[in-house]
């Protein structure tokens, strides 16, 4: 059993990078013995629905990198199976480049972060987007938040091909206010 998530991301240059800088044995232990993380499980879905928000990176036809964040509420971004994520797509600064960076790749890459806890999920997949007014009211219902009051535009789903739990060593601990207040006792 391999690391899906390090059989793809450990390309040829990055292990040339792994051997120059001594992480060469450490990854490749890491890809032989720690896998497959290629379906979400129980952890990886209760991690999910307890996010309010993600780092969602994409490529455009020009080959540069971008990266947004998406918020909402807690549990906004939905498990629906092993291997499928959906969110609703509300309206926002109406840029949509990462809308149109999938018609040149479907590829994405998402950062969930927990920094109370110190935690951090990557995921990697194929995203599509379709219009909430060309999808079903069932389909529509996966997604929707009743106690959230914004129009929903598009409906994004990614299919998860792998995924890794990082390292915590440099994430610095932040609170909500919620939290804040959590910790606080108020």
């Amino acid at each position: 059993m391999t690391h899906r998530f390090a059989d793809i991301m450990f390309t040829g240059s990055v292990k040339l990078a792994q051997e120059e800088y001594g992480s060469l044995a450490h990854n490749n232990r890491l890809q032989e013995n720690f896998g497959p993380n290629d379906a979400l499980t129980s952890r990886e879905a209760e991690f999910i629905s307890r996010r309010d928000s993600f780092y969602l990176a994409s490529s455009s036809d020009t080959g540069w990198p971008y990266v947004q964040h998406r918020g909402g509420p807690p549990g906004f971004l939905k498990v629906l199976g092993a291997n499928q994520l959906a969110y609703a797509d509300f309206r926002g600064n109406r840029q949509l480049i990462s809308v149109g960076n999938l018609s040149n790749s479907d590829r994405c890459s998402l950062i969930l972060m927990d920094y109370p806890q110190r935690k951090r999920l990557k995921l990697i997949g194929h995203m599509r987007v379709e219009q909430a007014s060309d999808v079903s009211e069932e389909t529509l219902a996966l997604v929707e938040l009743p106690d959230y009051k914004a129009r929903i535009e598009r409906i994004a789903f990614i299919e998860v091909v792998a995924f890794d739990w990082n390292c915590p060593v440099h994430i610095t601990q932040r609170f909500t206010e919620a939290e804040w207040r959590n910790l606080a006792g108020d």
